[in-house]
């Protein structure tokens, strides 16, 4: 496991690779984006701001997504995986807003969890983006980077990965280091082809190690 001088390196190459780093999903506020995190589950940030970019247009307050019936709904994200489920969730979550919140988005991780459709990595994911408060989301990009360079232990869960980053990682830095996790992870450690040879984390990576090792 690395220790927190080696995790500190780690956060300080990646700020020095992608330095922009931030959500990539499009919105204009926060309700925009608990449905773009919400469409984001199982499916690519480019996918979903394809389909957003028309959906926004047409639906821009709770109102909107109960004005049309569910089928309709589910036409307009039908490209999207689980778009079913997903138009059920988004209807049911504007009902709720209206109801009980007066159309605006709560802000607090716990009531956002309330919300159908909304996990614990959406709700960090809106506290931090649209409402500024230190949260690290975890995704699989996350998830990933961290137990590939033992920040975290490979059996570690989802939630785990998530204590145990805001454990090592000083609480003022959780937000950026989110997404610089999900750049590197995205761009740099893919899942399936991670670039290694050309990795500045290389000679503290014992999974990066191996699979050089293994081209040999």
């Amino acid at each position: 496991m690395l220790n927190k001088s080696q995790i500190e390196y780690c956060l300080t190459e990646m700020e020095r690779m992608f330095p922009d780093a931030h959500c990539e999903l499009n919105h204009r506020n926060p309700f925009d984006l608990v449905i773009a995190v919400l469409l984001s589950a199982q499916c690519t940030d480019v996918l979903v701001n394809k389909v957003t970019k028309s959906l926004f247009e047409k639906y821009k307050e709770p109102e909107d997504y109960l004005k049309v019936s569910l089928e309709e709904l589910q036409k307009d994200i039908r490209s999207i995986g689980l778009y079913r489920n997903k138009a059920k969730n988004i209807r049911s979550l504007c009902e709720i807003l209206l109801e009980e919140h007066a159309g605006e988005v709560p802000q607090t991780r716990d009531e956002l969890v309330k919300l159908p459709g909304v996990g614990r990595k959406t709700a960090n994911v809106v506290v931090s983006v649209a409402f500024g408060e230190p949260a690290l989301a975890v995704d699989t990009h996350v998830e990933r980077v961290s137990k590939r360079l033992a920040i975290c232990r490979w059996k570690d869960s989802v939630l785990e990965v998530e204590k145990t980053l805001m454990r090592k990682i000083p609480r003022e830095k959780w937000t950026d280091t989110h997404h610089r996790l999900i750049f590197f992870g995205r761009y740099h450690c893919k899942a399936q082809s991670p670039q290694c040879e050309l990795c500045p984390l290389l000679d503290l990576c014992r999974e990066g190690k191996k699979r050089m090792k293994s081209k040999k």
